[in-house]
């Protein structure tokens, strides 16, 4: 369902990472396919791609391997020996990113960042030179209950004194849609009509439309 989002008055837009901000898929595939292969495995099936992709590196790593608890172990082990900004290079910037965020910086609206990535976050914030475009980043690090649980969302109306109606999060799975409802705010799905319960954007261009 589209909506028209010029009747919101938004203060606040929050993004999801992968999928969002980066097409993300083949860095995942990569990642996780190096470490089925240290431990020995077959790689990833279809299921396991579409999990990885939204949520934590060890709620992933639990669901490849933990069928046997030897196995999710050595994975474990392995990925400390992985530099994960060795497949930071194989992320793609979603087309008019860096343009809808300076616009919207320039209109005073807050812009931040809610993943259920790890540490590998500041890498990427480092690799594309994000830090100036957003106001907050929120990774599954800076919360105990990471996402669809609402605490990451809370954190962020709590930094900059946010009400619900005033923030919008832009994610592409069920996990954001979850995420948004779990936490009582307007949700926009990127690119996957399915969850678009609030509204839907096919390209970071077009969320402008909802405000100028």
């Amino acid at each position: 369902m589209d909506v028209q989002i010029s009747k919101w008055k938004i203060r606040c837009v929050i993004y999801d990472c992968d999928g969002v901000l980066f097409d993300s898929i083949e860095a995942n595939m990569r990642l996780y396919n190096d470490l089925c292969a240290a431990v020995g495995r077959v790689p990833l099936r279809e299921e396991e791609i579409k999990y990885v992709h939204t949520h934590t590196v060890y709620e992933a790593i639990h669901f490849i391997f933990g069928q046997e608890d030897e196995l999710e172990k050595r994975a474990l082990e392995s990925l400390k020996k992985i530099d994960l900004r060795e497949y930071i290079v194989y992320l793609k910037m979603e087309p008019y990113l860096l343009q809808t965020l300076n616009l919207l910086k320039a209109k005073g609206i807050l812009r931040a960042i809610n993943t259920n990535r790890t540490t590998s976050m500041k890498h990427i914030m480092e690799r594309f030179h994000l830090w100036p475009f957003f106001d907050m980043v929120v990774t599954a690090l800076d919360v105990a209950n990471p996402k669809p649980r609402p605490e990451s969302i809370e954190k962020i109306l709590q930094k900059f004194n946010l009400n619900k109606e005033e923030t919008v999060f832009v994610g592409d799975s069920e996990v954001d849609q979850q995420t948004a409802q779990s936490s009582g705010i307007k949700f926009i799905a990127y690119k996957n009509r399915e969850i678009a319960n609030d509204a839907f954007i096919e390209d970071h261009l077009a969320l402008l439309d909802f405000f100028f």
